[in-house]
């Protein structure tokens, strides 16, 4: 084994949450090493990947998966990386390379309502956090002014300080459904974490429409940009460095992390802190992955919480087709929400929702649909130009509550590196069936409001997923049904923290990102506080020179 390294705080994943607490911690002058298992990849290459690829509108095509740090591939054939133990299949999207998933997010960085913080003590479902929306109001504002969040008032969610920036200009299809959605439903411009101005060395929007899979100019903030500053801040970053297992002494406290690169070498890391950051499905799995014979069910999981409460935000859908021209594909993917059912008394029945319109061109999808039904020639150019002029679609963005027989274990089956994949357990309850088949009735009346037609609801009983990873490492104060602390700190080991979506006790309905990174934010804050070396928590925005190289 090649000489130990070590460092003050060894980071786990380099994602936008890993990467940014690094930065932080090597401003306040700590060593910092940051283990990502995947390769490094620019933003040129990634862009070359998408324009080159045949499979367009399949957002992983960009990202394969490497050998040596595998992760999900379903299309256009099942990797069966992650392994699926039902009932419902949970067939989630991650990126395993420097910078993590948020290369090809839709960048939606909302911030959680009030209620959804006590959602046990308001409404007697799930459970109530281990803090207030007040407590991570200061949080949420550092993670919106570094990665330049763009939004709109009226979010319900209060505010001590402006969006850094203004909305994107609304795409004119956006325009017309506001208009003719009001006054009975309010559609406002989502909050993202994207450039409407020049900012922090940024450009702004240029409405590519292709923020997902990937933005070709940086306008939208990304892992790749973090993990860059965390680099500038003197943070040192190992790509390829595939983590199997944790290291503890007799006392239980972390002494190293062991890793393979590529050929299979084992390195060693050493260090006083530990953060697992990798995400809500491998960071549960590298923890079960160490367990020991002091450990022998996985470190953090004396009480077995480890893996469990997985949850996400299923999706169901309309597609129809509008009575005006409207030519979606002009500027973001997911640029505006109805938000009228994300919180009520109603949460105590079923689940709370967002309401998202797509802006993502029907060019593709129609062409092959077309091509599929066996439509050539003057019929295939009338009916692509019809779909591509009048089709609309909204989705639901459906709350699940915390149910421990979600998880995530490890399965029986090796990757390619030989290390146990990590497996699903999962279903879709009726309190999430019951908010999906309330939304129905929104559905139909928006299709209305729009003079629709040709009316095509999602298959009954299949619900898309979002790729919104929560709860594998819980918060919360009682030990029996959590994994870590307020602070992510695990319960059953003084140096060991966890970061990440993961660590949510519940999912409300919005994006988890920004959550997860206002956690992580806090936790930083309390760390550097409790070794004198807290700073304002308030953000300063990364330098230019700290970009992410094309």
């Amino acid at each position: 084994m090649p000489n130990d390294l070590s460092a003050d705080f060894v980071i786990i994943g380099s994602g936008i949450i890993g990467s940014l607490m690094a930065q932080k911690f090597a401003q306040a002058g700590a060593s910092v090493i940051i283990l990502e298992a995947g390769p490094r990849v620019t933003r040129g290459e990634l862009v070359a990947r998408f324009r080159n690829s045949p499979r367009r509108s399949d957002w992983m095509s960009p990202y394969p998966s490497v050998p040596s740090a595998p992760h999900p591939i379903y299309q256009p054939t099942k990797n069966n990386y992650f392994m699926q133990a039902g009932p419902y299949p949970y067939e989630a999207e991650y990126i395993r390379q420097v910078g993590g998933t948020t290369w090809h997010w839709a960048a939606q960085a909302w911030r959680n309502v009030p209620s959804d913080f006590k959602i046990h003590s308001l409404y007697g479902v799930g459970v109530d956090w281990p803090f207030s929306y007040d407590d991570l109001e200061p949080y949420y504002q550092e993670a919106e002014e570094i990665m330049g969040v763009s939004g709109a008032p009226n979010t319900g969610s209060p505010r001590n300080k402006p969006f850094p920036m203004e909305p994107v200009t609304e795409p004119y299809a956006m325009q017309r459904l506001r208009e003719r959605l009001d006054p009975v439903y309010a559609v406002v411009s989502n909050t993202t974490a994207r450039n409407s101005r020049s900012y922090d060395g940024r450009p702004a929007c240029c409405g590519n429409n292709s923020c997902q899979p990937i933005c070709p100019i940086d306008a939208q903030y990304h892992g790749g940009i973090a993990a860059a500053s965390a680099e500038a801040a003197g943070a040192k970053l190992i790509a390829n460095a595939n983590v199997y297992k944790l290291e503890h002494d007799e006392k239980g406290r972390v002494t190293a992390a062991l890793y393979y690169d590529p050929d299979k070498n084992s390195h060693r890391v050493t260090g006083k802190t530990f953060i697992v950051a990798a995400n809500g499905i491998e960071s549960p799995r590298l923890l079960l992955l160490s367990a020991s014979d002091k450990f022998p069910k996985g470190l953090a999981n004396n009480h077995e919480m480890v893996g469990r409460h997985l949850m996400d935000h299923p999706s169901t859908s309309l597609t129809f087709d509008a009575e005006e021209d409207l030519w979606l594909g002009r500027g973001p993917q997911s640029p505006s929400s109805i938000n009228t059912m994300r919180d009520g008394s109603f949460r105590s029945e079923h689940a709370a929702y967002r309401l998202d319109f797509t802006n993502i061109s029907r060019v593709d999808s129609t062409t092959q649909s077309l091509i599929a039904a066996g439509v050539y020639g003057v019929e295939f150019e009338k009916r692509l130009r019809y779909s591509a002029a009048h089709e609309l679609n909204v989705k639901n963005v459906l709350e699940v509550l915390p149910d421990p027989e979600n998880r995530v274990t490890l399965g029986n089956e090796k990757d390619s590196m030989g290390i146990p994949k990590p497996q699903a357990h999962y279903a879709i309850h009726d309190y999430t069936r019951k908010g999906h088949e309330r939304s129905q009735e929104d559905f139909k009346r928006i299709a209305e409001l729009m003079g629709g037609s040709n009316l095509r609801f999602s298959k009954e009983g299949v619900f898309a997923n979002n790729q919104h990873i929560c709860g594998t490492l819980s918060m919360g104060t009682d030990l029996n049904v959590s994994v870590c602390d307020q602070w992510g700190r695990t319960h059953d080991h003084e140096n060991l923290y966890c970061a990440g979506t993961g660590l949510l006790p519940t999912a409300a309905t919005c994006n988890s990102t920004e959550t997860g990174l206002a956690v992580a934010l806090r936790t930083v804050h309390h760390i550097l506080a409790e070794q004198n070396k807290a700073p304002a928590p308030s953000a300063a925005t990364n330098s230019t020179s700290e970009r992410q190289p094309t």
